[in-house]
C-alpha cells in the first residue's frame, strides 16, 4: 500500500536540503542568522525577524507562507510521515467483530484514521453493512476532522467531543452517558497508542480493543530535522510551532538519538513554544517542555497569528531576569527550577496552607486516597499486579487523577510505593499476597551493604513519567504531591527483610554496627533526595516524606541515628517546594521531627492537634489528623469529628486536613466524600 503523501515540498529534499544548509529556506534569510537580506521583499509585521521552527509535513508550504507573511524567518523541518499498515489484520478483525455485534462503543479519533480504517475494512465487507452496524451502537467523534470523515462516509456520530479537547474530555463525555461497566469499546488509533484513554476506560469497567490503522514514522529525509535540532540546541532559533502530539514525540526521540536531548530541551526553554491544542500541549508537557501559546481555536492559522503577536514579549521574559534557571544537580542529570512553572498554583489553598498563609477554607487530601476502597481502583487492580501499576505510568496516572476527580480533594498524590527505590538496589524486593513486601537479600553486615550498586534515579523514571501525565491532566488546577519513604523506614525494611512489630534486627544493627548504620542511612538519604528531586522536575508541587516506622524509637535514638539523615534529605529539596514530614506513633518525637525540617508536620490520630501545634510554637504548618476508623461511623458522627479537629486548629493559618494514616480498604466511598464535603463547608471563611 503506498504511503500517504506527506513530503511534497521540493525544498525539503535534494537541492532543498542544500538550501537549508546554506540558510536559504523560505524568506531568503539565514535561519542561523537573524540579519535581513537587503533584497528580500517587505513583509507584514508580526514576528519581526524572529527565527521560527515548524515541524509540519502536509501543510509545510502553507506554514512557510504564513510565517513569512508575518515577518518571520521560516525553518521548516518535517518531523513525521504517515505510513498505512499493510495487511491490517486488526482492522479486518474489528470489521468482523463489528458486524457480529461485539462492540457497544466505537471511538474515532482522527479524520485520516477514520478514512484509512474504512479503506482497509472495505477490502472484505461492503461499506453499507459497516455503516448499518455502526448506526446500531454508540459512536464518538473527537473534534471536527473525524466528524467530517464520518459524514463523508455516510454516518452521523452519536457523541461529538468538540475541540479543543484531550483524551479526558472523550472519557468524560462517555461517562456522562452512563455506566461504562461491562461495555466493549473499540478505539481507532492514530499512529501512537493512547494508553491514558485505554486505562481510563478500563478503570471504569470497560473492555477495550484498539484498532491501529497507520503508524507515524520519521521522514525519509531527516537532514532538515537534524539541522533544526542543531539550531534549537545552539540557541539559533527563537520560536517553535508544533501542530500535533506525534511531532513532539518524533522531535524529542530524534534529539535523544542524536545525543542532544538535554541541549534541545534547554533550547526550547529559551524559545517561545506554540502548540495547536490540548493534546499536543499534553505531550509537550509530558516531555518537560513549557507551552507558551495555545490558541483558543485549534487551527493552524490561529496558532501562527497568536504566536506572531506574542512571541516577542514571551522571549523578553524568558531571556531576561525571570527566565527558567538551569542548575547543576548531583551527577545524574540537570534539573530545571520549577518556580516559574508553579506560579499558576501559588494561590491555591493547599499551597498557601503549606506556607501558613490565610485561606478561604481548610484544604483537605487523604493519604491512600487512590486505593482499594475505590471501585475504579479495584477494576484496574483486577487486571494488573501492584508493582505493574506502579511501573506503568498511564495506570499510575489514571488512578491518581480518578481519585482527585471522584473525591474533589485539594491535592493529588502520585500512585506509587515508598519501597520503589529498593528495586534498583537489587535486594530482591517483591510483594506477597497477605504478607506484604519481602526483601530476599536483607542488609545485615558491611559486606551486604557493599553489595548494593550505585543508584541511578533514572531507574525510577516511570514515577516521573506518571507525574508528567498527571500534571498534564490536572496540574493547572490541583497541586500534585510526590513522596518517598524516609531513610529510617527504608533502612528498617532492608534490615528486617519485610514488615516487623519489634524492629529487633533494625535496632540491634543500629546499636552494634553504628558506623555501617550511618553509612547505610547516608546512602538512603542521597537516594531519597535524588528521587524526590526527580519527581519535582517532573511536575510535583509538594513532596511528602513518610517515616512510617520511626515511632519505634525513643528521642535519644532518633536524635543520634535518624535526625541528621532525615535533615539531609529535607535540606536537599528546593526551597520553593513545600515538604511534608510525616510519621506514625511519633507523639514523643514531634519537636525533634520539627528540628529535622519540613514546612508541614504530619500528625497521626494519637495526638490532640491543638496540643501538638502549641508544642511546636505554631512555627510549622500541621497536617491531620482524623482516625481512619472514624470513616466507618455514620455521616453525622464523621461531620462531628471533622468539626472537632477544625475547632482544635481554630482557623489558624497552616492547617491541612487529613487522616492520621491512610484510608483502609473497606472504607465506604460515600463516607470519604462526606468527610471532604464537610471539611470544605465547615471551614469556609468566605
Amino acid at each position: 500500500m503506498p504511503e500517504f503523501q506527506t513530503e511534497t515540498l521540493p525544498f525539503l529534499g535534494g537541492s532543498g536540503l542544500a538550501r537549508l544548509a546554506r540558510g536559504k529556506i523560505g524568506s531568503g534569510h539565514s535561519p542561523m542568522n537573524p540579519e535581513k537580506d537587503p533584497n528580500a521583499p517587505e513583509v507584514t509585521p508580526g514576528f519581526g525577524g524572529l527565527r521560527v521552527v515548524a515541524f509540519e509535513s502536509r501543510m509545510a508550504a502553507e506554514v512557510v507562507k504564513m510565517i513569512e507573511r508575518r515577518g518571520g524567518i521560516a525553518i521548516v523541518a518535517p518531523a513525521m510521515r504517515e505510513v498505512p499498515l499493510e495487511d491490517n489484520h486488526a482492522a479486518l478483525e474489528f470489521a468482523d467483530r463489528l458486524l457480529a455485534g461485539d462492540f457497544d462503543i466505537v471511538i474515532f479519533l482522527t479524520g485520516v484514521g477514520t478514512r484509512a480504517l474504512f479503506q482497509a475494512m472495505e477490502t472484505r465487507h461492503p461499506r453499507a453493512l459497516l455503516i448499518t452496524a455502526l448506526a446500531k451502537i454508540t459512536t464518538v467523534a473527537r473534534g471536527p476532522k473525524p466528524i467530517r470523515a464520518m459524514r463523508e462516509l455516510g454516518m452521523e456520530p452519536s457523541i461529538v467531543v468538540p475541540e479543543p479537547n484531550t483524551w479526558r474530555e472523550v472519557l468524560n463525555a462517555l461517562s456522562a452517558r452512563g455506566n461504562l461497566g461491562g461495555k466493549h469499546v473499540a478505539i481507532q488509533e492514530y499512529g501512537a497508542s493512547n494508553h491514558e484513554l485505554t486505562a481510563g476506560l478500563e478503570a471504569r469497567g470497560a473492555s477495550v480493543t484498539v484498532v491501529p490503522v497507520y503508524r507515524w514514522m520519521l521522514p525519509l529525509d531527516r537532514a532538515p530535522l537534524r539541522a533544526a535540532l542543531d539550531a534549537i540546541a545552539s540557541g539559533a532559533a527563537d520560536v517553535a510551532i508544533f501542530t500535533s502530539s506525534n511531532q513532539v514525540t518524533n522531535v524529542m526521540q530524534m534529539a535523544e538519538a542524536e545525543g542532544i536531548g538535554g541541549e534541545v530541551k534547554r533550547g526550547f526553554s529559551r524559545m517561545a513554544v506554540g502548540s495547536i491544542g490540548p493534546v499536543c500541549s499534553e505531550q509537550l508537557r509530558a516531555y518537560g517542555l513549557a507551552v507558551d501559546i495555545e490558541p483558543q481555536h485549534s487551527k493552524l492559522g490561529h496558532l501562527v497569528n497568536e504566536t506572531a503577536a506574542r512571541a516577542a514579549s514571551i522571549l523578553a521574559t524568558k531571556r531576561g531576569a525571570s527566565r527558567i534557571e538551569v542548575v547543576e544537580a548531583p551527577a545524574h542529570k540537570r534539573v530545571a527550577s520549577a518556580a516559574a512553572t508553579r506560579s499558576a498554583l501559588a494561590n491555591h489553598p493547599m499551597m498557601k496552607a503549606c506556607r501558613r498563609e490565610a485561606t478561604s477554607y481548610t484544604p483537605i487530601w487523604l493519604m491512600r486516597q487512590a486505593g482499594r476502597y475505590m471501585p475504579e481502583y479495584r477494576r484496574v487492580r483486577e487486571r494488573h499486579e501492584f508493582l505493574e501499576m506502579c511501573q506503568r505510568p498511564e495506570l499510575a496516572a489514571e488512578v491518581t487523577v480518578t481519585a482527585v476527580e471522584r473525591l474533589n480533594v485539594d491535592a493529588a498524590i502520585i500512585f506509587a510505593d515508598i519501597l520503589l527505590p529498593l528495586i534498583p538496589m537489587e535486594v530482591g524486593l517483591h510483594f506477597e499476597k497477605g504478607d506484604g513486601p519481602i526483601i530476599d537479600r536483607p542488609i545485615r553486615s558491611p559486606e551486604d551493604l557493599d553489595r548494593i550498586p550505585p543508584i541511578d534515579p533514572d531507574a525510577l523514571s516511570f514515577v516521573g513519567e506518571a507525574i508528567k501525565l498527571v500534571h498534564s491532566a490536572i496540574g493547572d488546577k490541583t497541586p500534585l504531591i510526590g513522596f518517598a519513604g524516609a531513610p529510617f523506614t527504608l533502612a528498617s525494611y532492608l534490615i528486617e527483610g519485610g514488615s516487623s512489630r519489634q524492629y529487633q534486627a533494625t535496632k540491634t544493627f543500629m546499636y552494634t554496627q553504628p558506623a555501617t548504620w550511618h553509612r547505610l542511612m547516608a546512602m538512603l538519604a542521597r537516594t531519597t533526595a535524588d528521587y524526590l528531586k526527580m519527581q519535582i522536575a517532573a511536575g510535583a508541587d509538594i513532596v511528602q516524606i513518610f517515616d512510617s516506622w520511626v515511632g519505634s524509637l525513643g528521642p535519644d535514638d532518633f536524635r543520634r541515628f535518624v535526625l541528621p539523615h532525615t535533615a539531609a534529605v529535607i535540606a536537599a529539596i528546593p526551597a520553593e517546594v513545600p515538604v511534608i514530614h510525616f510519621g506514625t506513633v511519633t507523639g514523643n518525637l514531634l519537636e525533634l521531627m520539627r528540628e529535622a525540617g519540613g514546612d508541614v508536620l504530619g500528625l497521626d490520630w494519637r495526638v490532640n492537634l491543638a496540643d501538638a501545634w502549641a508544642r511546636l510554637n505554631y512555627s510549622v504548618a500541621v497536617q491531620g489528623n482524623l482516625d481512619p476508623i472514624a470513616l466507618f461511623a455514620d455521616v453525622p458522627e464523621i461531620r462531628s469529628r471533622a468539626r472537632a479537629i477544625l475547632d482544635q486548629a481554630a482557623g489558624r493559618p497552616g492547617h491541612i486536613f487529613n487522616l492520621g494514616h491512610g484510608i483502609l480498604p473497606e472504607t465506604p466511598v460515600d463516607h470519604v466524600i462526606a468527610l471532604i464535603d464537610a471539611v470544605h463547608v465547615l471551614s469556609s471563611r468566605t
